[in-house]
């Protein structure tokens, strides 16, 4: 009934052919039609996309769209973009930098920032700040006196002031001077005693009391 031109002898004739029902023309992410599954109507089936049904094609599968970028692979603080969307094309997309355009990285998370204070550069007695933590801008970090926030340095550790008088070294009676307070310069105070400003000592307590006394020079009986 459905085709006059089709027949068989000595059985019955095959009248139907699903072109659809073999071999999955359309492959996956597709969905197949075939409207005249005539032996003699081939190459006529629909492949339509999923994730599209305007897209579609007849007798060969659809060039479909896969959006790399629908799973957020970039993650925070980055933008992605898929160039080419289409079905066979993968490990294509590009995450690139919120904070800086110039960053980006294929198939992957860019590098974003890099804290060049991780590595503590500043040292002991210093507060480090990185104002631009991306990896193009080096060498940009500042380094901050905790004892004199006004005292600070770019890139570099900055010379921060260690008075060794803080301390009281020359003890009671004795007054301290420290000539040169930046770190580095140790063991450079200076002790004069309050009695008589001649005597003085570096690194340490001067000796400011002599009594000649001490050496008997009177003799016995005095």
């Amino acid at each position: 009934n459905g085709d006059a031109t089709i027949f068989k002898t000595d059985g019955p004739a095959t009248c139907e052919k699903d072109e659809c029902a073999v071999g999955d023309p359309c492959g996956t992410g597709q969905k197949c039609s075939d409207p005249n599954p005539s032996p003699q109507s081939l190459k006529d089936f629909t492949c339509t996309c999923d994730t599209d049904p305007s897209l579609t094609a007849t007798g060969t599968a659809a060039t479909c769209e896969e959006d790399e970028c629908a799973m957020a692979p970039c993650g925070t603080g980055q933008s992605c973009n898929d160039p080419d969307t289409s079905y066979g094309s993968q490990n294509d997309f590009v995450c690139t930098c919120d904070s800086d355009t110039t960053i980006s990285k294929i198939d992957g998370p860019a590098t974003c920032e890099k804290d060049e204070c991780t590595t503590n550069p500043c040292g002991a007695g210093q507060t480090c700040s990185d104002p631009n933590p991306s990896p193009k801008s080096l060498k940009d970090f500042t380094c901050t006196c905790n004892g004199n926030p006004s005292v600070k340095a770019t890139g570099a550790a900055a010379t921060c002031e260690a008075d060794e008088c803080t301390s009281s070294p020359c003890g009671m009676g004795q007054s301290c001077s420290d000539p040169d307070t930046s770190y580095g310069s140790q063991n450079d105070f200076v002790c004069t005693c309050d009695s008589d400003a001649t005597i003085f000592k570096t690194d340490g307590p001067a000796t400011c009391e002599k009594d000649e006394c001490a050496t008997n020079p009177c003799g016995a009986g005095q």
